[in-house]
């Protein structure tokens, strides 16, 4: 009897419990579907079609965003770390911030490529993309030039690591023009000088820019200022001097004639 009623308590308090967990699985949600990870390849192939997407998405008055396709560049790196395709993938990124015109972030992302991958057959392109994005922040002449000198820093290592590269022609090309608004920013700070009547600060600045960056079509004008600021410093036979290289060296120019006009033996 005792047995009888031990069970009938123990159903008692059973049948509720099970009755209600029966009620929490049938109305819980049903656990959640992971979707299965695309593979290193179809994830570079998305990310590149959504490259192009967002290209062809651009308006005058507005850059186009490449969120999307860097977000799927970087799966790929977080998920597949050691594929050809996260190598390409940082590639990439960079590629992609440099259109978008975020050249920091980019010239961070073709530094990291360059020192993690130093023999992959996309260096040279990476190097010269680095340059490229401190040329685009690059001003003019009158201007703050430390963009100029990163950029021409970055094409030095090109030309001098992989001078018969792809890359390498226009490389040289932009190297010359960068040098040549260094030359033109040294030249203004010195005509700076010269006109305050500064003529040791201006004869400085005329000396490296002679010394610095000679051969871009600016050594006549700063020899003829440089003769004339030794002129005035009282310093006559190094004047003499240079205004004798004009001679030799510029005939038929408007600084030989105005050289010739300084010196006695010319006229």
């Amino acid at each position: 009897m005792r047995h009888r009623l031990v069970h009938r308590l123990v159903h008692r308090l059973v049948t509720p419990v099970a009755a209600a967990f029966a009620l929490a699985c049938a109305s819980a949600p049903p656990p959640e579907q992971f979707e299965e990870l695309a593979s290193a390849e179809e994830l570079f192939d998305q990310g590149q079609k959504k490259l192009a997407e967002q290209e062809g998405s651009f308006h005058w008055f507005l850059s186009p965003d490449y969120g999307d396709s860097i977000e799927i560049f970087q799966d790929i790196i977080d998920n597949y770390p050691y594929s050809e395709q996260a190598v390409m993938a940082q590639l990439a990124i960079a590629d992609a911030y440099f259109k978008s015109g975020k050249y920091d972030e980019a010239v961070s992302y073709y530094r990291d490529f360059v020192e993690l991958h130093p023999e992959h057959r996309q260096v040279p392109y990476a190097m010269f993309q680095s340059g490229m994005s401190y040329y685009k922040q690059s001003r003019d002449p009158q201007r703050d030039q430390t963009a100029t000198r990163e950029a021409l820093a970055q094409f030095d290592r090109l030309l001098a690591r992989f001078p018969h590269s792809q890359q390498a022609a226009e490389a040289d090309k932009i190297w010359r023009e960068l040098r040549t608004r260094l030359g033109e920013y040294t030249m203004g700070v010195a005509d700076y000088y010269f006109k305050i009547d500064e003529y040791p600060s201006a004869a400085e600045r005329y000396r490296e820019l002679l010394n610095e960056y000679p051969g871009l079509g600016l050594d006549a004008e700063a020899l003829y200022k440089l003769g004339v600021c030794y002129t005035r410093m009282n310093r006559a036979d190094e004047a003499q001097k240079i205004f004798q290289v004009i001679l030799e060296n510029y005939k038929g120019t408007d600084v030989a004639e105005a050289a010739a006009d300084l010196v006695p033996e010319a006229n």
